[in-house]
């Protein structure tokens, strides 16, 4: 009877521990802060640092954690943001050749996030742009997202993250570190620097210059009503009124290492 007894106790005990220890496994889990791992991704690489760890962590956790986890459109937004740009640099670095076919390239299921291989189109049409049809110019939705989309996706783009968003080209905005606490100021100063630079005004004939950005991602800005806004917003055009716009040609000259601080 003691032993019977004894076998018992000892049992419990082991079930005790065993929930114990795997408690102690999820608290972990649930703990991890996805937005500081993606702004410690992007400073690894910057100092030129290995990532393979937080590569595994990124590709190993759930698309439940990640959703509980990026719990605001601002902690969506700058951890896509991150990943993003983060990934360009790694896969580039390494294989730079595959920049020479740029439209597979970013159609490449070549990126593991929570157990799926994701591209950068997916990334960025349907995550930080939430489910927008790649060639709609920003008017068309996705019709059918898969549920990594629609789990993971913001739930309010702003037109400022192409301003942001470093695809590996010459003409690209630099590559920053994305607080989430800090977006909205972050988004304010990156874009205003951008366009200062794609941008050239002739006060003479009300002509403005401005990037492709602006052409291929048009509805995301309210069309050319909402581009002048902008540009006058930031100070690249007296007025709205009257000012015609013209797009320069985009330079698709590989340039990486592309950082600044914002």
């Amino acid at each position: 009877m003691k032993l019977k007894l004894y076998f018992i106790a000892t049992l419990f005990a082991l079930s005790c521990s065993a929930k114990t220890n795997l408690q102690a496994k999820v608290d972990i889990k649930t703990k991890t802060d996805f937005n500081e791992l993606s702004e410690s991704f992007l400073k690894q690489i910057m100092d030129k640092k290995d990532t393979q760890e937080i590569q595994d962590i990124l590709a190993n956790t759930s698309i439940e954690e990640l959703d509980n986890a990026l719990d605001t459109n601002d902690k969506r937004l700058a951890f896509w943001l991150n990943i993003y740009n983060a990934y360009i640099q790694v896969i580039l670095q390494k294989n730079p050749e595959l920049y020479d076919d740029r439209g597979t390239f970013f159609k490449l299921e070549q990126i593991k996030i929570a157990g799926e291989m994701v591209s950068f189109a997916k990334i960025e049409h349907g995550l930080i742009r939430k489910s927008q049809w790649e060639y709609g110019l920003g008017y068309i939705r996705k019709w059918f997202p898969n549920k990594f989309e629609r789990k993971l996706r913001v739930n309010k783009p702003v037109f400022n993250v192409h301003f942001a968003l470093n695809c590996g080209a010459k003409d690209c905005p630099p590559v920053a570190i994305y607080e989430w606490k800090r977006l909205p100021e972050q988004l304010k100063i990156g874009t205003k620097r951008h366009l200062d630079k794609t941008s050239e005004y002739n006060s003479e004939t009300n002509i403005v210059k401005v990037t492709s950005l602006f052409s291929w991602f048009r509805g995301d800005f309210s069309g050319k009503g909402g581009i002048k806004k902008i540009l006058k917003a930031n100070e690249i055009i007296p007025s709205t009124k009257g000012v015609d716009i013209e797009y320069s040609n985009y330079d698709w000259t590989l340039y990486l290492d592309n950082f600044i601080d914002l």
